[in-house]
């Protein structure tokens, strides 16, 4: 036996790290069936042949227009994560991150966040080799992407008084115009505190979370503000053509807050049931709810069908595409 082999079998394997050991199987045979699981069961509630035969109503332009506009957004997204990559100063590959970001975000439009936001990076991003704490800060970066972004561009649309509220809603078109203030602020003193807070680190159940620099900041907003901006012209490019681009986003912004602020019929998603109650003046009911299903498709389903088969190749190439770890002195010996 060489001097490091002896070294390494009188070191004792440290309690929690022999625990994981033990459950790490059972927790990963778990996580598949409840993959599984969750997968049948979302098959299950779509209506296949509705979705076939709206498509199918489409001209093939028109479809191919939308689905590179659903690439370009799923890529954008998925640069969120290499933004992640210059914050945690990590050895990862293009190669390594962007199959990894779009197939967690279409697992996150169709089975929740926890699902593809949180488990299914934690679980790509550790067969990557990459630590919890290093896992957590690119998912916090990619979170405050989205979410500033969202606030920018959603601030200009609300503020500028282009979206206008029906009446009878909670939120008035003036109180809309107020949100729109307040969310550029917000976004402005993100800013600000990146450019100039003297504390850079807080510590938050022992994750550490940095302030980034400006120009990561504003590279943040910018590219949160362009996906969502590209996920009104894949809608913009399914409803009728007199509808305008910004009304459109307008109300694709609506929506992703409709849930918590205004009541929703029961029967529609929050998604259709604000266009549809915002453009029904605008456009007829039919050719509203024929355009979202075609978007449901063409954003949701298509791409959830291809990630699918992109993470059973990430799972098998997991090893080959593993971080390189340089060996401890023990390990040269």
């Amino acid at each position: 036996m060489s001097h490091s082999e002896a070294h390494a079998a009188a070191r004792p394997i440290p309690a929690g790290k022999s625990r994981w050991s033990r459950w790490k199987r059972p927790l990963t045979l778990l996580f598949f069936l409840a993959l599984i699981v969750l997968l049948t069961m979302f098959a299950s509630r779509i209506e296949w042949a509705e979705v076939l035969q709206t498509l199918a109503d489409f001209k093939v332009r028109t479809l191919i227009i939308a689905s590179s506009l659903t690439l370009l957004s799923f890529l954008v997204y998925a640069s969120f994560d290499l933004i992640g990559r210059t914050y945690i100063r990590q050895d990862l590959t293009w190669k390594q991150i962007l199959p990894v970001g779009v197939i967690s975000y279409a697992f996150n439009l169709n089975l929740s966040a926890w699902v593809g936001g949180i488990a299914m990076r934690y679980r790509l991003y550790s067969r990557l080799g990459v630590s919890k704490s290093n896992i957590a800060k690119i998912l916090g970066l990619s979170l405050a992407t989205n979410w500033f972004g969202y606030m920018t561009i959603a601030g200009v649309v609300f503020s500028s008084g282009l979206v206008r509220m029906p009446p009878g809603w909670k939120v008035s078109s003036d109180a809309l115009q107020g949100i729109g203030v307040l969310l550029l602020l917000v976004s402005a003193g993100y800013l600000v505190a990146c450019q100039f807070s003297r504390r850079r680190e807080w510590s938050i159940r022992g994750v550490e979370i940095n302030l980034p620099s400006l120009r990561m900041a504003v590279l943040q907003l910018l590219l949160g503000a362009l996906n969502w901006s590209l996920m009104a012209a894949v809608i913009f490019t399914l409803l009728p053509s007199k509808l305008d681009y910004p009304l459109v986003l307008g109300v694709l912004l609506i929506s992703a807050i409709a849930g918590v602020i205004t009541h929703i019929p029961a029967g529609l998603g929050v998604l259709e049931a604000v266009f549809v109650a915002l453009l029904q003046h605008e456009a007829s009911r039919g050719s509203l709810v024929a355009g979202l299903l075609a978007y449901r498709a063409i954003y949701f389903l298509l791409p959830l069908l291809i990630t699918v088969l992109m993470y059973l190749v990430v799972e098998a190439k997991a090893k080959a595409l593993r971080i390189e770890k340089k060996p401890s002195p023990d390990q040269r010996d």
